[in-house]
């Protein structure tokens, strides 16, 4: 058995020496390097490699002690298609050095390796306690980290750690580096107030610094918060009776932490204070001149932020605000002119039209500047509504807001226009309607009226952006469209709802003809009148009005109401005759008849004449001869 086994073992002596003298060879056919190291707890030995081609047949992991048993090996069966295996540490002994190769099919892969037990180890992370972070009382503000070691190995370690502030992608290295031996904190100075930081780190053992541990889970913790450095006003710091209430805004300190804010208002003895108010407004009391801002449990050094609400006089505000567009960027260039009195600062603000009005925006402009440049990102032709505020010591005083838009664009659709009662009569008026803000797209320049009648082609004419409402005096009659446009400095926009009517040919004349003709006819029948009545014209007088209407005194004959059961017929009274010529009649005398009550009348007559006037019977049968059928 010897000489076999002596046979069977020279091949390794040979492959032994070879990789003593010459460490950096690798043998025929080696698919990469092959890498070992102790890790984890159960502090076995890990070996990888890069993936082979011939993935169909296993691979066997060779190793040898070279300190206790240098005349033995032993084998580890890997499955096929894996390319990394574990050598078990009831295996091998501590402290011992192993030479390790694998082989696929008898045939070597890889140059053995030499692994040192002792040194060739990846700890395990570092644990990073939960709660374990204490904050300097002072500024600029510290913190200290409280870690423990790996339980293994037990020798000394050296250890990195790394820390990211909030919204940043990469990590820095916190120096220098830290030693288990004596085991301290972790320091990290110059932190950010009301930020949030991160911090993990790695260690290796002390003697060889190429075999560093994983990655421990990274700590997360928020720093203590301070007052918020910027506070305003969103919407009228001046209100009146029955405006909407402003807000007190400030900005928010990131999507990283949560802060909880004290808020104060007061005017005069009168305060009301607000606590565990959420990020970043609340409604200011109509009775408030004062206002602060500060952050819950923040930092003593840090004092909070005040602010005057008084309103001053709209002559110390700024003057003349002026919006417009720069080209080629998305930004709204602002200016304006000072007030009477010059102020500390300017505020200017900006909020999207229709939007919440706590979304609002602004930066503040140093003495000296009456211009500025916003920066951001300006929708095309979305209105923003912005505001221009001085700030003195005593108060505030704002411009009245304007409307800008970062980049004018033509309307997306024209006015609804509808007809107005003619002015004058037959002459047709039409109004139209406003277009919103969102609709224009930019400053309205001008509108753009225009008609067609019947086939006749279309008839457009321009007004100002001040003018809603005109007539049309000139339209042929017949069927006619008419249609309203909006234009801004970018261009002009699309018709608007049309509005169709029909002007009948005849309208003026039937308008105007009666107007004409009423004031001659009553012309006419005023001098008719004064021409009857007038002595000029006495033939005319008779033959226009009846004769008993001129008599100063009225005739009683003309009245009929006092005997209505007598027939009377009238004839003609002979002419008077010559003495001579009259014949001689003999009268015999007659008894006169007896009187003849009239009815009485159920009810009162009324002729007209004064009492004194009317005629008696007697003088009723003079007025002429008795009747034929009396005298019979």
């Amino acid at each position: 058995m010897r000489g076999p086994r002596a046979a069977s073992l020279r091949p390794l002596s040979l492959l032994s020496l070879v990789v003593a003298l010459l460490p950096g060879t690798r043998a025929q056919g080696s698919a990469g390097l092959l890498q070992c190291f102790r890790v984890g707890s159960q502090r076995n030995l890990n070996c990888s490699w890069e993936p082979l081609p011939d993935s169909r047949n296993p691979i066997v992991l060779h190793f040898q002690s070279r300190k206790y048993h240098s005349n033995r090996t032993q084998t580890v069966a890997v499955p096929a298609g894996q390319s990394w295996g574990t050598i078990a540490r009831k295996k091998f002994t501590e402290a011992d050095h192993l030479l390790v190769w694998g082989t696929q099919g008898g045939r070597p892969l890889w140059t053995p390796v030499l692994v040192d037990l002792e040194t060739r180890v990846k700890p395990d992370t570092p644990h990073l306690l939960p709660g374990g972070v204490d904050f300097s009382e002072d500024a600029p503000l510290e913190a200290t980290v409280q870690w423990q070691p790996p339980e293994w190995p037990s020798k000394p370690l050296i250890c990195q750690f790394y820390y990211q502030r909030c919204l940043e992608q990469g990590w820095s290295l916190l120096e220098p580096e830290v030693k288990t031996v004596p085991l301290s904190p972790v320091e990290m100075q110059e932190l950010e107030l009301t930020s949030a930081y991160k911090v993990r780190g790695r260690c290796r053992v002390e003697t060889k610094g190429d075999l560093w541990s994983e990655w421990s889970q990274a700590l997360h913790f928020q720093t203590p918060p301070a007052a918020p450095k910027d506070v305003w006003i969103a919407g009228n710091p001046c209100m009146t009776p029955g405006s909407p209430a402003a807000l007190l805004v400030w900005k928010a300190p990131g999507p990283c932490v949560q802060v909880s804010y004290q808020v104060w208002f007061w005017a005069g003895e009168k305060m009301q204070m607000q606590e565990e108010v959420p990020c970043c407004s609340w409604p200011i009391p109509a009775w408030a001149r004062w206002a602060r801002v500060s952050a819950k449990d923040g930092v003593p050094w840090v004092p909070s932020t005040n602010l005057s609400l008084f309103c001053l006089a709209a002559d110390s505000a700024p003057q003349n605000v002026v919006v417009s567009s720069i080209a080629g960027t998305p930004g709204l260039l602002v200016s304006w002119q000072q007030g009477t009195q010059e102020p500390w600062e300017y505020v200017v603000a900006w909020a999207l039209d229709g939007k919440a009005l706590e979304d609002v925006s602004w930066t503040r402009i140093s003495l000296g500047n009456h211009s500025a440049v916003l920066l951001g990102n300006f929708t095309r032709g979305v209105p923003y509504h912005i505001s221009v505020t001085a700030v003195f010591p005593e108060g505030l005083a704002p411009a009245p807001s304007v409307w800008g838009f970062g980049e004018e664009l033509a309307p997306v659709a024209g006015p609804a226009v509808w007809r107005l009662p003619d002015d004058p009569l037959g002459t047709p008026a039409v109004a139209w309607g406003e277009l919103s803000k969102h609709q224009l797209r930019g400053h309205l320049s001008h509108y753009t009226w225009c008609a067609r009648s019947g086939s006749r082609a279309s008839v457009c004419v321009n007004v100002s952006s001040s003018t809603r409402k005109v007539t049309l005096p000139e339209l042929p009659w017949g069927p006619c469209k008419l249609w309203v446009m909006a234009a801004t400095i970018a261009g002009q926009g699309p018709p608007g709802p049309s509005l169709q009517f029909h002007l009948p040919g005849n309208t003026l004349s039937w308008g105007v003809l009666p107007r004409i003709l009423c004031p001659w006819a009553l012309f006419l029948l005023v001098c008719c009148l004064g021409l009857a009545t007038s002595g000029r014209c006495l033939h005319l007088r008779h033959k226009v009005l009846p004769r008993w209407v001129l008599e100063k005194v009225p005739d009683p004959a003309n009245s009929h109401s006092g005997h209505p059961h007598i027939e009377q017929v009238l004839q003609p009274q002979p002419q008077p005759q010559a003495p001579g010529d009259v014949p001689i009649l003999e009268v015999e005398e007659i008894e006169p008849m007896p009187l003849i009550e009239p009815p009485q009348a159920s009810t009162p007559v009324h002729s007209g004449y004064e009492k004194h006037f009317m005629p008696t019977l007697e003088e009723l049968s003079l007025l002429g001869p008795p009747s034929p059928h009396v005298l019979a």
